[in-house]
């Protein structure tokens, strides 16, 4: 397993159970620090690292009308705040190459969206930053096939890189996951992570937006740490109802902290030798 630090905290590794979260879109310069600062406390609470995620575009919308964030300038300069307010480490997406290097200058793992994930032109770019890559495993690949995603990266020099599954199309506006894909993804000696929120997205299930279920973001969180994930990624809202992207399926923010507890000791009983 190829490990790697954000800080003092080593990236990879069964019992270094990591954390992604924020909310799935920047609605706000003010309620992105909210949100920011209500995770602060309680993964603090926890004695627990996590990553702060939020997007400045999504690229990816259902509908024309679909409400996508504040932009890259803006976007960049509300999450610059946040790493530096609350000394956060920072994670965000982004769409083309073109804008790598400004995305690189703030974050410090950026990501290449599910639906861009065997754009090499993409993966190359993401590589070159030398920063830590996160690739969202395409809604149409096989496990198996994030190999030649991350041999694109390597092709770079880059070894810094992390496979987030987040569900497989399964008919319909309808996305499921496959449990096996942990164990496989994880012989390719790179951290594996389970965006339990959108894997539970129903994408364009609402005709002209997704709809979701989030009341099983608990068991399938529970059965991913179960199986053996290096890190839980989840897109969180105050009142996910109220969301501009992605409530459907989108963890309350006053649940965060009893599902972190549930994790931590399922991880902490799964990896007992």
């Amino acid at each position: 397993m190829i490990k790697f630090k954000i800080g003092e905290r080593e990236i990879g590794g069964l019992n270094n159970l990591f954390f992604i979260a924020g909310p799935c879109v920047i609605e706000s310069e003010s309620h992105t620090l909210m949100i920011a600062e209500r995770l602060v406390e309680i993964f603090s609470d926890l004695n627990q690292f996590f990553i702060f995620k939020a997007s400045f575009d999504k690229a990816n919308r259902s509908s024309i009308s679909s409400y996508r964030g504040p932009g890259l300038k803006e976007g960049l300069k509300i999450l610059k705040r946040i790493k530096e307010d609350f000394d956060l480490p920072i994670l965000t997406d982004f769409h083309l190459p073109s804008q790598i290097d400004e995305v690189s200058d703030v974050a410090d793992i950026v990501q290449v969206p599910a639906f861009l994930s065997r754009q090499t032109d993409m993966l190359v770019a993401a590589g070159k930053s030398g920063k830590i890559v996160n690739v969202k495993k395409g809604q149409f690949l096989s496990p198996w096939d994030v190999k030649n995603v991350i041999e694109k990266i390597k092709s770079t020099g880059n070894e810094k890189i992390m496979i987030t599954e987040r569900g497989f199309s399964f008919g319909y506006n309808n996305l499921v996951v496959d449990f096996r894909s942990f164990p496989v993804i994880r012989k390719f000696e790179v951290p594996v992570i389970f965006d339990v929120t959108h894997s539970l997205q129903l994408p364009g299930g609402l005709g002209n937006r997704s709809g979701g279920f989030r009341e099983f973001i608990e068991p399938l969180a529970k059965a991913g740490v179960a199986c053996g994930v290096d890190g839980i990624f989840f897109e969180v809202h105050e009142n996910p109802t109220c969301a501009l992207c992605d409530g459907p399926n989108a963890l309350e923010l006053g649940k965060v902290k009893s599902l972190v507890e549930k994790l931590i000791s399922i991880n902490r009983v799964s990896n007992l030798e």
